[in-house]
């Protein structure tokens, strides 16, 4: 691919990003026109156009709907940038963000605070709970994984999976054998979700993902390197060992901050870097980008399905992007 259709490509993707943003917010068990949309951003944002809205329509719009499409363009961005990276890495099509353990430490942290603990911090406590426990359950994978001072991929990938389980097990525990009114809350949690968005919790994982984008590109040539194999890495004179601990702990730190705040989004990671390398093949300078804008826009799409196929209740966005994942595949095996 040319580097004008690149750039074309790339344009067409943040059009099609911003449009849907806007658009996304009409939707809901509520419906206002997309027009009302588009005023009542432009009055917000700018202070500029006639208020011929009701306050009702202005809350809706700006106080739920708007951080949540917020929180849904940066979560699919930032699972499909991690999603890429790991791939490449390990060298494995099927490696995800939730891959190193991550997601069972961080539903283990939420649910002991959830039934044991209580809001000590209001509606912070899940999501630092859940961080928490995604931190330590990285660490706790890394520290098993490694050996000799070697950090194998195909190791870190069984211990990653052990550890997951181990933790899902403790966890299934707990819920079943503690409040089950209060393990509600906690299930929602961990099918997935966009609910707790709010204005005042957007700015740790708009810092997580941006920074987590700009610290990757510039780990453009080793990813390369990497996908190409181990010894092309070491040839071209790359420490292969380093170069995974970083994108590991830089892909664990995001998985963490955005699980904790969604819950676990499974397919996106796994689905949308496969998609975005047809598109532009798998060089990360482009990559990278593509992929971030394809995941924040197919997000945002499937959080408008979560709140209106099942409306007024909201549908668990993680049980859809499990369904449309794995329609996709059917789909491309049959094609591959």
């Amino acid at each position: 691919m040319t580097d004008r259709r690149y750039s074309l490509m790339l344009s067409g993707l943040g059009v099609l990003l911003l449009v849907s943003c806007v658009v996304s917010l009409g939707f809901g068990p509520a419906r206002v026109p997309v027009e009302v949309v588009w005023h009542i951003l432009l009055n917000k944002l700018f202070g500029i156009g006639e208020v011929n809205w009701s306050p009702g329509q202005a809350h809706i719009v700006w106080l739920i709907r708007v951080p949540r499409m917020l929180l849904g363009a940066l979560v699919g961005a930032g699972l499909a940038l991690i999603g890429a990276v790991l791939q490449a890495v390990t060298r494995n099509p099927l490696a995800d963000p939730h891959l190193l353990g991550v997601t069972s430490g961080a539903t283990l942290g939420a649910v002991i605070v959830v039934l044991h603990v209580g809001q000590i911090v209001g509606l912070l406590t899940l999501p630092i709970a859940a961080f928490i426990g995604a931190l330590l359950s990285m660490l706790l994978v890394l520290v098993i994984a490694s050996r000799q001072g070697r950090l194998d991929s195909d190791r870190l990938l069984l211990c990653g999976v052990a550890v997951s389980f181990v933790m899902m097990a403790i966890a299934n525990t707990l819920l079943f054998l503690g409040d089950h009114r209060a393990s509600s809350a906690v299930l929602f949690w961990m099918l997935g979700g966009l609910g707790l968005a709010r204005w005042e919790l957007l700015a740790i994982p708009s810092a997580s993902v941006l920074l987590g984008l700009v610290l990757l590109l510039g780990m453009a040539r080793p990813l390369n390197a990497l996908m190409a194999g181990e010894q092309t890495a070491v040839t071209l004179g790359l420490n292969a060992r380093t170069v995974r601990l970083r994108v590991f702990l830089i892909a664990s730190m995001m998985t963490g901050v955005l699980v904790a705040i969604s819950g676990s989004i499974g397919f996106v990671g796994l689905m949308i870097p496969h998609i975005a390398r047809r598109l532009v093949g798998a060089e990360h300078r482009r990559l990278l980008p593509v992929s971030a804008l394809l995941g924040s826009v197919f997000l945002v799409w499937v959080d408008v399905a979560a709140r209106t196929l099942i409306a007024p209740e909201d549908l668990p966005i993680g049980v859809a992007t499990a369904a449309i994942g794995g329609l996709f595949f059917l789909g491309l095996m049959r094609k591959r």
